[in-house]
């Protein structure tokens, strides 16, 4: 049988994401920078670097068995794909920026005017659902240059920390989309790939798991381990295990990362001490 192919965007933060999940699914990935696909050692499993926007139809076409893609790509291609899994990962918003003098005071303002983007049919579904109509200038990549050269009045454009939008003298207005990425697949895979799909899937899920839980360690004087106890809710419950000091424990626990930091004052107040917080790697539920 073929190696599983599984396509991810060639390069910038998604594909930062999506390379450092799937290593940490213990996929041992073989290939030099500027490769367009890279073999896993370890595992049935081909990686595939592509540009963002042709990803979706890969997998609708079969190229691909899998992709790891931003939602919002997937519905600005319009493509028929099956969703595997929510990864959560490279959380975005698509939005609708304007320079920061601009007297903008709602969609009206768009009336025509030009919009610079990379997402047109995700826009223009904005625009016809408001019966605004607008010029839609389609762009490929460093879209928010645009009203400063005066190629446009505005821009429709991924924003994740808003940071770019700042340099280039704009400002977030609407907001048309959030996105995250996921995990798709092409339509009735076949039997022996959506097998090996699972697996990945299994493994993806202990890892994203694992993201936000804390191993934990402390010791605890052995009359206030019940209040202890009930500061740390975790898995089923925690291990206890006496110390050679008399009238003191140790206590193990895997908890949510903000649960732990919500308890750490109380947790001291019951005297606990030499409290230790590790990361989880995986966790299978």
């Amino acid at each position: 049988m073929e190696n599983l192919k599984i396509a991810v965007q060639k390069s910038g933060r998604l594909n930062e994401c999506s390379m450092r999940l799937l290593r940490e699914c213990g996929l041992s990935l073989a290939g030099e920078d500027g490769q367009l696909v890279a073999r896993a050692s370890n595992f049935p499993l081909e990686v595939l670097y592509l540009r963002n926007a042709d990803i979706p139809r890969y997998v609708e076409g079969g190229v691909v068995d899998l992709a790891i893609v931003g939602r919002n790509t997937v519905e600005e291609e319009g493509c028929r794909v099956e969703t595997l899994l929510d990864l959560g990962l490279a959380a975005c918003r698509l939005s609708i920026a304007v320079p920061r003098e601009a007297g903008f005071d709602g969609p009206e303002w768009l009336r025509g005017k030009r919009i610079a983007t990379s997402y047109p049919n995700t826009l223009g579904r904005f625009l016809r659902e408001r019966g605004v109509e607008a010029e839609i200038q389609v762009i490929s990549g460093s879209v928010e240059i645009a009203p400063g050269i005066g190629l446009a009045d505005a821009v429709c454009d991924i924003v994740s920390s808003g940071s770019t939008l700042l340099k280039n003298g704009l400002r977030e207005t609407l907001v048309l989309a959030r996105s995250t990425a996921a995990l798709v697949a092409t339509p009735g895979l076949a039997e022996e790939r959506r097998r090996l799909a699972g697996e990945l899937v299994f493994r993806m899920k202990a890892v994203l798991a694992a993201r936000d839980y804390k191993y934990i360690l402390m010791n605890v004087p052995r009359e206030r381990l019940e209040a202890v106890c009930a500061l740390l809710p975790g898995m089923r419950s925690p291990t206890v295990m006496p110390l050679r000091e008399e009238g003191w424990c140790s206590l193990h626990s895997v908890v949510e990362d903000r649960v732990f930091w919500e308890s750490i004052g109380a947790l001291k107040a019951n005297g606990a001490e030499g409290i230790l917080a590790l990361p989880v790697e995986k966790m299978i539920r």
